[in-house]
């Protein structure tokens, strides 16, 4: 049988990148799966389609995490379709690079509000309907530890999740609600090709550095996900998975 057959999943930020990938890994192991997005339709609509193409069942659901009335409708609209909810994926996030001397309230708010605002109120929706057995699992960073210059804005957005993973790991643990954290490092997807991380030192430094020998790709994370979604994992909570072959 498979793994998640029976659950209702909500993935957002799920049109690409590792949010797409996730949502068509959980669809595979027999999740119902909403693909949240926020602008890119023709994404998710995508990602639904080859869902739907594959015998899966999903529906793509628009909605900005960071404004409460749009997460409540993206948790709704779950509910409405399927009847239920089983795995939180919190994946939406951006990020936006520049030194100590560039940052501006705009460049802070906007990660701010996406990266940990957006899964607060994400969170806080679902968890009125997710019962005895279900898992949330927040999309984190590597960068945590890597501290690379130019990211202390977006590195202190996932060290706020990290935090905030922690304590709703104890604070659900009391209804069965398992809260995991995974840390991807670099992988390849659109968004590290369009801020030019693909080809780059950065990219050269860490491969050299990384124990496998290479940078991670959205499946690599999709299937940790899987399992973190799974019964498989009915023992973890609390736990933030460093996927990231073996780079420290």
């Amino acid at each position: 049988m498979s793994k998640l057959a029976g659950k209702v999943a909500v993935v957002t930020g799920a049109s690409k990148g590792i949010g797409a990938a996730i949502a068509r890994a959980l669809a595979a192991e027999g999740a119902k799966v909403v693909v949240n997005y926020a602008s890119s339709k023709a994404g998710a609509d995508a990602v639904v389609e080859t869902i739907t193409a594959a015998g899966g069942k999903a529906i793509a659901v628009q909605g900005d995490v960071s404004k409460a009335e749009q997460a409540q409708g993206l948790i709704d609209a779950a509910i409405k379709e399927f009847g239920r909810l089983d795995v939180l994926v919190n994946n939406s996030g951006v990020y936006e690079f520049g030194a100590i001397d560039e940052i501006t309230e705009e460049h802070y708010h906007r990660q701010f509000n996406v990266n940990v605002l957006g899964l607060l109120l994400t969170t806080q929706a679902a968890v009125k309907h997710i019962g005895e057995g279900g898992s949330i699992i927040n999309i984190s960073s590597v960068v945590t530890s890597m501290a690379p210059p130019a990211t202390a804005v977006y590195a202190g957005t996932k060290g706020a999740v990290d935090a905030i993973n922690s304590v709703l790991a104890n604070e659900l643990g009391p209804r069965k609600i398992r809260v995991n954290a995974i840390l991807p490092g670099i992988i390849e997807t659109e968004g590290t090709h369009s801020i030019g991380v693909i080809g780059s030192d950065l990219e050269h430094t860490t491969v050299a550095q990384t124990p496998l020998g290479r940078i991670g790709q959205p499946d690599d994370i999709a299937r940790i996900a899987v399992f973190l979604a799974s019964d498989d994992a009915g023992w973890l909570t609390g736990e933030r998975l460093t996927a990231a072959g073996g780079f420290r």
